[in-house]
Protein backbone atom coordinates (compact mmCIF):
# COMPACT_ATOMS: atom_id res chain seq x y z
CA UNK A 1 0.00 0.00 0.00
CA UNK A 2 1.61 3.30 -1.12
CA UNK A 3 1.46 6.33 1.64
CA UNK A 4 0.14 7.87 -1.28
CA UNK A 5 -3.14 6.32 -1.14
CA UNK A 6 -2.88 6.84 2.47
CA UNK A 7 -2.59 10.38 2.42
CA UNK A 8 -5.39 10.78 -0.26
CA UNK A 9 -7.66 8.92 2.06
CA UNK A 10 -6.87 11.61 5.09
CA UNK A 11 -7.56 14.08 2.62
CA UNK A 12 -10.94 12.80 1.43
CA UNK A 13 -11.87 12.10 5.02
CA UNK A 14 -10.98 16.01 6.51
CA UNK A 15 -12.67 17.52 3.65
CA UNK A 16 -15.66 15.57 4.23
CA UNK A 17 -15.87 16.17 7.94
CA UNK A 18 -15.94 20.00 7.17
CA UNK A 19 -18.52 19.70 4.73
CA UNK A 20 -20.83 17.56 7.49
CA UNK A 21 -19.63 20.11 10.15
CA UNK A 22 -20.90 22.69 7.64
CA UNK A 23 -23.98 21.56 6.28
CA UNK A 24 -25.02 19.76 10.29
CA UNK A 25 -24.80 23.59 11.83
CA UNK A 26 -26.59 25.18 8.54
CA UNK A 27 -29.55 22.87 9.44
CA UNK A 28 -28.93 20.66 6.50
CA UNK A 29 -28.41 17.21 8.31
CA UNK A 30 -30.10 15.25 5.38
CA UNK A 31 -27.57 16.64 2.91
CA UNK A 32 -24.80 16.12 5.73
CA UNK A 33 -25.36 12.79 5.72
CA UNK A 34 -25.38 12.33 2.03
CA UNK A 35 -21.53 13.90 1.98
CA UNK A 36 -20.82 11.50 4.38
CA UNK A 37 -21.83 8.28 2.27
CA UNK A 38 -20.66 9.68 -0.72
CA UNK A 39 -17.39 9.70 1.25
CA UNK A 40 -17.40 6.24 1.93
CA UNK A 41 -18.17 5.31 -1.11
CA UNK A 42 -15.30 7.43 -2.78
CA UNK A 43 -12.91 5.96 -0.73
CA UNK A 44 -14.02 2.30 -1.18
CA UNK A 45 -13.94 2.54 -4.90
CA UNK A 46 -9.97 3.79 -3.96
CA UNK A 47 -9.35 0.74 -1.99
CA UNK A 48 -11.29 -1.64 -4.25
CA UNK A 49 -7.87 -2.40 -6.41
CA UNK A 50 -5.76 -2.64 -3.10
CA UNK A 51 -8.37 -5.44 -1.75
CA UNK A 52 -8.23 -7.50 -5.03
CA UNK A 53 -4.32 -7.38 -4.96
CA UNK A 54 -4.39 -8.64 -1.44
CA UNK A 55 -6.69 -11.40 -2.35
CA UNK A 56 -4.41 -12.67 -5.54
CA UNK A 57 -1.39 -12.67 -3.07
CA UNK A 58 -3.21 -14.72 -0.78
CA UNK A 59 -4.21 -17.01 -3.44
CA UNK A 60 -0.97 -17.15 -4.69
CA UNK A 61 0.58 -17.74 -1.48
CA UNK A 62 -1.32 -20.85 -0.38
CA UNK A 63 -1.89 -22.10 -4.11
CA UNK A 64 -5.74 -21.96 -4.31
Amino acid sequence: MDADLILRIIGIGLIVSVAYQILSKSGRDEQAMFVTIAGIIVVLVMITSEIAELLNTIKDLFGI
